[in-house]
């Protein structure tokens, strides 16, 4: 099986005032003279190693199930960073999301030949950094087309960016919780339920019109989960 290179680039955003991290997978073959369609990956290096996100492509690819594609994974510089950038509420999250579609995107554009289509821009998360990816795509439809959702953390200021969305046509979502999320024990102090506000949003997304997938699992949160799902996200989402 062929494999598709990983580069790790840095780029430095006006938006975040911070230099980003960024891990770019060609697909095996690659070539300047043709088109891809761009993934871009919040919680990038956990998708990266624990989600086997560029294995999973390199076998759908030499199998001819999945359009050879160009992903971009983001890793986080820490638990506090990852809160600031991506909770509905984190200081720099407004911040982040103008950097994914005002600056990434641009840039990519110019180093990679990717589609300048919203539905060939997609973007993909687990919990927080699923939230923060369905947001970005709320914001900037005509842009992103396409989100793929692990998890959500899902509260009442996203549900109520679905309900009040006016494209829902413009953009496909695939959205899977586990069963077992009803209780996430994250401390002895914390314990959260992601299953009940992830049922809402379902709703909230069929309500609207929204193009969706939605599955729960038998799991819980974590990517002993997650990784067993990555490569139907994958085949549903960049079909051959």
């Amino acid at each position: 099986m062929r494999q598709g290179t990983i580069t790790e680039m840095e780029f430095t955003s006006q938006e975040l005032d911070e230099t980003i991290s960024l891990l770019i997978y060609l697909p095996a073959g690659y070539s300047p003279l043709y088109k891809y369609p761009l993934l871009i990956v919040q919680d990038g290096k956990d998708y990266f190693q624990m989600g086997r996100l560029t294995r999973f492509a390199d076998e759908l690819i030499a199998e001819e199930k999945i359009e050879n594609l160009v992903i971009v994974g983001i890793p986080y510089k820490n638990v506090k960073d990852r809160r600031k950038k991506y909770h509905p509420d984190g200081e720099k999250n407004e911040s982040y999301i103008r950097f994914l579609a005002h600056e990434l995107v641009p840039w990519l554009e110019k180093q990679y030949p990717t589609s300048g289509v919203g539905k060939c821009r997609s973007l993909m998360g687990d919990s927080l950094a699923a939230t923060v990816s369905l947001m970005t795509a709320l914001e900037y439809p005509h842009t992103f087309g396409k989100v793929v959702l692990h998890s959500p953390y899902v509260n009442d200021k996203v549900l109520a960016a679905v309900r009040s969305h006016k494209m829902p046509d413009l953009l496909d979502v695939y959205h899977v919780i586990g069963k077992d999320e009803n209780e996430i024990n994250f401390s002895p102090e914390r314990v959260e339920d992601f299953l009940t506000p992830n049922r809402e949003l379902r709703q909230a997304f069929e309500e609207k019109g929204f193009d969706s997938f939605y599955e729960e699992f038998d799991g819980g949160h974590s990517w002993k989960s997650w990784q067993p799902d990555v490569k139907r996200a994958l085949s549903m989402m960049f079909p051959r």
